[in-house]
């Protein structure tokens, strides 16, 4: 959500935390800021985008070569100038950017109060600083210390950096439940959210665990501590990600960009995983777990927004092929409700970022019951990729547009790999139909590149609709979720109120809603239930409704029906989500973009949601 980037070393600082503050936008946030360290700490900041610091700075003294920038997303205190990162200590001697909710705030603030500390701000940040000076101050100790002192107090989640008037050549930073990367340089090193501010200078990096403290010193090697007090040695990685992967590569928006990515990164998450000429499919990130999964009684898939809705399919998917239960739940709600979990019983924990902080703590939950964890994630390195037991990459490549576009169907392409792979091991299928199913699952990523061929046709329909005020999405079996995600994609971007619904449920209740001025986008492809799915195509024109369909190409019979059309390539039916999801995100994109929104940072919304 929020963004961090921080810097020491040799170069003039405040040209690499712009670009860094540039590269984390994509993050989602609502005010920005900046501190240089160079004899005095020079602290700027202000609501709104990064252009506007930008803007705000010109003509300030901001030279030093060390220094650290933030993007906020607001959770304690309205988004404006007061309550913008970076904050001061009391004394004006510390500043520092943070991540995550102090959830003990309130408590910590009034005893700090009663010491006789004042506040300018409304948030929590600004407690937690004030915290670390009381107790430097009084204790008579180090920087580190103090933080890792003040950490012991707090309750919560945290990504933090530290700056020192009296140590200008330290920066401690610290997480827990946020995460938090540090790039490794000659003689220089980066701190960042996420790696893409960093991979520009290096592809060395650290990825901080939970309640670890770096302690970062110029010219000097990394330490890392716990905040139990306890050496840790710095494990150092190569980044798998490539600059041109975070530049929009001649696209107006990376969302454009990464839904027509989306047969490279299909074709990517199956690579070496789906073996046509030997009819098998391999995930060796769970290898280790196969047999627990061969004896689930049951799997549980839990996640948030669209990654719950890939789950969804999921079901479908490993239902019907493996024939295992499957029970798909919101983290944010499974986490609450005091789940029946058992040590048989399987957890899939499913995030782009892999650092939903539901999910972790979904996760976390299952694990504490004695239930397996397994994930599947885009982020090497993640805290959910850390903190499962076993998992499987989807290796879509760095997605930097809010609305999810090619992880989800990228997740989709996993999950169907895993549904198979269990079908086949568990003999719950003829090998005839698994081969077949193997085959044209392999022909997805060219199926997917021809149907982004429609999407001059998806624009000239987005034009007719983009004044409408709400939408309806209709799909029947495995097209449902794709239903779900069609309105979620519309509502993300567009701000236009969409809902999805099963399309034989539109009788007991959204049918009231219908009328010449509702558009209805329907996935009506030639399989399963096509006659049923005809049949409430019929009921909403018999209410004058708008009727938008996705349909197999060559198909009279629903194209004489609907108001428009978007012919996409047939294909088996469990296969359908793969490429009926498409259109629906070209459409979500176009409306949005002619509506004049913000495409790539949506209002209010962020990419990876550290925060309950």
């Amino acid at each position: 959500m929020c963004g961090i980037v921080a810097y020491i070393g040799p170069r003039e600082a405040y040209p690499i935390l712009m670009k860094g503050l540039q590269r984390l936008e994509y993050r989602g946030y609502d005010s920005a800021g900046i501190c240089m360290l160079n004899d005095d700490l020079k602290v700027f900041k202000c609501k709104g985008k990064v252009a506007d610091l930008e803007e705000y700075v010109r003509g300030k003294d901001l030279k030093g070569t060390i220094g650290m920038a933030h993007t906020r997303w607001a959770t304690h205190g309205e988004p404006n100038q007061i309550n913008a990162h970076p904050h001061f200590s009391q004394n004006k001697r510390l500043a520092i950017i943070h991540n995550g909710i102090i959830e003990n705030y309130a408590a910590l603030r009034s005893e700090l109060k009663n010491r006789g500390y004042t506040f300018t701000s409304d948030t929590d940040t600004e407690v937690l600083v004030h915290l670390i000076e009381d107790i430097k101050s009084h204790e008579k100790v180090s920087l580190e210390e103090a933080v890792r002192i003040a950490l012991n107090q707090v309750i919560g989640a945290y990504a933090i950096v530290v700056l020192s008037k009296t140590s200008p050549d330290k920066i401690i930073a610290a997480r827990k439940g946020s995460p938090l990367v540090i790039g490794i340089g000659k003689d220089e090193y980066f701190v960042a959210s996420d790696a893409t501010p960093i991979i520009e200078y290096t592809d060395n990096v650290v990825f901080l665990n939970d309640e670890e403290i770096a302690i970062i010193r110029r010219n000097e090697k990394l330490k890392i501590r716990t905040v139990r007090n306890q050496d840790k040695t710095p494990y150092i990685q190569k980044l798998e990600m490539s600059l041109n992967a975070i530049e929009k590569g001649g696209y107006e928006h990376f969302m454009l960009k990464e839904i027509f990515e989306q047969p490279r990164s299909i074709r990517d998450s199956m690579r070496g995983r789906l073996h046509l000429d030997l009819g098998l499919v391999t995930l060796g990130g769970i290898r280790d777990y196969e047999q627990k999964l061969l004896n689930a009684k049951r799997i549980i898939i839990t996640a948030c927004g669209t990654s719950w809705h890939a789950g969804l399919v999921g079901k479908y998917l490993i239902e019907d092929l493996a024939r295992i239960t499957v029970e798909v739940e919101y983290s944010s709600e499974f986490r609450y409700r005091n789940p029946i979990i058992s040590e048989e019983d399987v957890v899939i924990a499913i995030s782009q970022s892999g650092e939903t902080a539901d999910t972790l703590a979904a996760i976390e939950l299952a694990k504490g019951k004695g239930a397996t964890v397994l994930g599947i994630c885009n982020v090497v390195g993640s805290s959910i990729a850390r903190a499962t037991h076993a998992g499987v990459y989807t290796h879509a490549g760095p997605e930097i547009g809010v609305a999810s576009t090619k992880a989800f169907t990228a997740q989709v392409a996993v999950l169907t790999l895993w549904a198979l792979l269990l079908a086949q091991r568990r003999g719950s299928m003829p090998m005839s139909q698994f081969r077949r199913i193997l085959g044209e699952l392999n022909t997805i990523p060219d199926k997917v590149e021809h149907t982004l061929k429609v999407n001059d046709k998806v624009r000239d329909i987005a034009a007719t609709y983009i004044n409408v005020t709400n939408a309806l999405y209709l799909g029947r079996g495995i097209n449902f979720p794709v239903a779900l995600e069609g309105a979620l994609k519309l509502k993300e971007i567009s701000y236009i109120h969409a809902e999805g619904y099963p399309a034989a449920e539109m009788k007991h209740g959204p049918i009231a809603l219908i009328d010449e001025h509702m558009p209805v986008f329907v996935i009506a492809t030639r399989r399963g239930t096509y006659e049923k799915v005809i049949s409430n195509i019929q009921e909403v024109k018999a209410r004058k409704g708008q009727i938008i369909a996705i349909i197999n190409e060559g198909d009279e019979t629903v194209r004489k029906l609907a108001d428009h059309y978007i012919e996409i390539p047939e294909t088996e039916e469990m296969l359908v989500p793969l490429i009926a999801t498409v259109p629906l995100q070209l459409l979500s994109y176009h409306m949005a973009v002619m509506r004049g929104c913000n495409v790539d940072q949506p209002r209010n919304l962020a990419k990876s949601v550290t925060v309950e």
